[in-house]
């Protein structure tokens, strides 16, 4: 593993972005940066400049934690210098959220549970990734299995809206399921719920593992609520490999995305590779968004 060298000191590009994001100014004009490094990261992120984590619904939220344990989370949550705006890992990958069998009572109801929690917690968004739940038999009818996830998250959807939590629909990969892996899909899907609480992640990470161009985020503009992002080879986090997400970061900025772009990657050295990121991340952000 290599660190990309980059010469600008800490402090001032921490300085230069907080300008750019409007942590000085009264009006937020760029995008907010956060990282999906939990709870246990959660000092070293914010000395490393973040103001925003995410964690994830087994951790935090899950039914499957009983009520004193949820408590025991929200005290967690409310003493944390990060705020914890996200959840990911939404569904196990038992169960089905996509396909033939599907239980649409028991998928309800889980639901509620995390997403009560979640807005008990003040957790804004739960990312709807879950590639083994929403996996498909290989020789299913996949027109159907569109029809019929319309229909189910426009259902979760409505429970979302009650407990004033958007969840974000993620664009995946053809590595890790066989449903929904383009943002073009994704942004489909989005657009047939249509509704306010369920909205799209746009996964640059996967878009540049599938190839997708980035003018596929100027398509899908007006559902784009959030935006993930990793380095393309190891799913490391920005400045390990010195990847170029600008072309990206452009076509956010043509749809005057303000919103929240989170890192989400695999962290091999906290201490190291967490500071680099907000780092390299943010000068990518402030140089493609002060371009005209």
């Amino acid at each position: 593993m290599r660190i990309a060298n980059y010469t600008f000191p800490v402090l001032f590009i921490c300085l230069i972005y907080a300008i750019f994001c409007g942590y000085i100014s009264d009006k937020q004009v760029y995008p907010r940066l956060g990282i999906v490094s939990g709870l246990a990261h959660d000092s070293l992120a914010y000395a490393s400049g973040f103001k925003m984590i995410g964690e994830s619904v087994p951790k935090l939220l899950s039914p499957a934690l009983t009520d004193e344990q949820f408590k025991a989370n929200l005290k967690k949550i409310s003493s944390a210098k990060c705020k914890v705006l996200s959840c990911n890992l939404f569904f196990p990958s038992g169960m089905k959220i996509a396909g033939p069998d599907v239980d649409e009572e028991k998928v309800l109801a889980y639901t509620e549970t995390v997403l009560s929690r979640a807005g008990r917690a003040g957790v804004k968004f739960i990312v709807l990734g879950s590639s083994g739940a929403r996996r498909i038999p290989v020789d299913y009818d996949v027109v159907k299995a569109k029809s019929d996830f319309v229909g189910l998250c426009k259902k979760l959807a409505q429970i979302a809206g009650k407990h004033k939590v958007t969840i974000l629909l993620e664009n995946l990969e053809t590595t890790e399921t066989n449903f929904i892996t383009s943002l073009k899909s994704a942004a489909e899907m989005v657009t047939r719920v249509n509704h306010p609480n369920f909205r799209l992640n746009a996964d640059i990470f996967h878009m540049m593992r599938e190839g997708e161009s980035p003018n596929e985020i100027i398509e899908a503009g007006k559902w784009i609520a959030f935006s993930e992002v990793a380095e393309k080879q190891n799913r490391s986090l920005p400045g390990v490999m010195g990847d170029d997400f600008k072309p990206y970061l452009r076509a956010l900025h043509k749809i005057n995305y303000k919103g929240f772009i989170f890192i989400e990657g695999s962290i091999k050295n906290a201490d190291n590779e967490i500071p680099l990121a907000f780092e390299y991340l943010s000068a990518q952000i402030a140089a493609v968004y002060s371009e005209r």
